[in-house]
């Protein structure tokens, strides 16, 4: 398609011919990127890219005060209570915002495909999709393994996901024709810059060093990410049978030691030895939230910030999903390396369980996080109320 005098490379001389004072006064072209561009540059090289522009953040998205209003009309038509419309667009919030694509733009937009298939679900049923993601956004899990199978690919994806959701780069890489694709060095930046043109990171400000901030926007793009690290992981069917009923466990029963078995036992198995030489609490507690994510049921937060504090990982259940008898669930993670257990790989090795839990640098590790789950046991109770079925975990 692309190369000597391809399709796109044909069609685009003949736009660049025919504009100007032949016919076409203006080419305003949409839904492309330089991904896309970058091959045609010897057929159409009179494009000015307005990407980045901040005046254009929210030419393909929305604003909140766009989806609150449009929200306020569903909810009346539905004649449910105007409380339902703050409710709806706080869900809303939390899995499709997020995105910016200007680091001199303020606001963030919503996803536009995502907030309307919202929208037209609430407006026909009256009551929220049960399913958070849209199918017409499935093409993503493509890209993502795509983007995993690049040299600093995974390790982008799973730092990414376990730090803050967010990558630092120098600038925003330009060049993505076949040659980059198939000859440039792919370093994190090449392979960050990718992401943030598929869609899958955004604009999330600028270091005190001059460094670029990329971010996961929201919880349904972070599901992709989840999905993609437990996929690559566990490409077994009968391991995910294996993890859902080791998540149904937690989830209806409140039982963690299933789940805590097959981290050990099988995910921890095929990490490899670069995983484990740099392991640590933010290793488990990825390897626990790949498995639990569960956007039909829950509103799963990795560090939610609850009263000024930060609590490591909490599924609280979506407001439209209180009818099943399924646990909120508040999970505390902590990590005790060989030089705080002072021993070493081998000697920890011949411990049974019981040994290594009194270990006195794991039960100091306990003590705090068991000081950490009452503070935030307490402070979920204020802010959900009576609703909360709350358990609550060290891990």
């Amino acid at each position: 398609m692309l190369s000597g005098e391809g399709c796109m490379k044909a069609l685009f001389k003949v736009i660049k011919a025919t504009a100007g004072s032949r016919g076409l006064g203006r080419v305003f072209i949409t839904g492309v990127s330089p991904v896309v561009m970058s091959d045609l540059t010897s057929a159409y090289n009179v494009a000015e890219n307005i990407y980045l522009f901040p005046q254009f953040n929210a030419l393909c998205g929305f604003h909140e005060r766009e989806i609150s209003t449009l929200m306020a009309l569903v909810v009346k038509e539905c004649r449910l209570p105007e409380s339902r419309s703050d409710e709806a667009v706080e869900i809303m919030r939390t899995f499709y915002n997020g995105y910016r694509f200007s680091q001199d733009a303020e606001q963030h937009v919503y996803n536009p495909t995502l907030a309307l298939y919202f929208l037209k679900a609430f407006q026909r049923d009256c009551r929220y999709p049960r399913e958070i993601l849209d199918s017409n956004l499935a093409m993503d899990r493509g890209k993502m393994h795509y983007i995993a199978r690049m040299p600093q690919g995974r390790a982008l994806i799973f730092d990414a996901l376990a730090d803050d959701g967010s990558v630092r780069i120098h600038k925003l890489a330009d060049r993505f024709g076949v040659e980059d694709m198939l000859h440039a060095p792919k370093d994190t930046g090449f392979v960050a810059s990718l992401l943030y043109y598929f869609g899958i990171l955004t604009q999330g400000g600028v270091t005190p060093y001059g460094k670029l901030i990329l971010t996961i926007p929201n919880l349904v793009i972070r599901k992709l990410y989840a999905e993609t690290i437990r996929e690559i992981l566990l490409p077994e069917g009968k391991e995910s049978d294996m993890v859902r009923r080791a998540a149904d466990a937690l989830y209806e029963h409140g039982e963690i030691q299933p789940l805590c078995d097959f981290v050990e036992k099988k995910y921890f198995k095929v990490f490899s030895n670069r995983d484990y030489a740099s392991a640590n609490e933010l290793t488990v507690k990825t390897a626990f939230l790949t498995l639990l994510f569960n956007d039909t049921l829950y509103i799963m937060e990795s560090e939610a910030e609850i009263e000024r504090g930060h609590a490591d990982l909490t599924l609280i259940v979506r407001p439209d999903m209180r009818q099943y008898r399924i646990l909120d669930i508040l999970i505390e993670f902590k990590f005790v390396s060989l030089d705080e257990a002072g021993f070493d790989g081998k000697a920890l090795e011949k411990m049974d369980t019981e040994a290594l839990r009194a270990l006195p640098a794991v039960q100091r590790k306990q003590r705090e996080a068991e000081a950490g789950l009452a503070r935030y046991r307490e402070k979920l109770n204020r802010k959900f109320g009576d609703v909360l079925r709350l358990k609550s975990f060290s891990v």
